[in-house]
């Protein structure tokens, strides 16, 4: 939840191989503060692909460059122009 000196900030979502079949987009933007934030609009906008929850549950994080490993994504703070990167399990990765 939004504290008052939190600012939304606006992004992109990048969604790469069975995440970006199931969003049916490569791409989105974000309009959020946390990651969590981020990923819980993402949900709500493709509810009607259940699929799409499925997949992001399984999924590694990279902000900006950097992976989310497992850090509670409720305190992953996002940027400005930043960028979320959704990547699946790869085979033989």
């Amino acid at each position: 939840m939004q504290g008052a000196t939190e600012t939304v900030k606006n992004g992109v979502i990048r969604y790469w191989a069975a995440a970006k079949a199931e969003a049916g987009t490569a791409e989105e933007p974000y309009a959020a503060v946390t990651l969590a934030e981020a990923l819980d609009a993402a949900r709500a906008r493709h509810a009607g692909q259940p699929r799409f929850a499925q997949v992001l549950a399984h999924c590694s994080f990279l902000v900006d460059g950097a992976q989310v490993g497992s850090r509670d994504h409720a305190v992953v703070a996002l940027t400005e122009g930043g960028t979320v990167e959704v990547l699946p399990p790869f085979a033989g990765g």
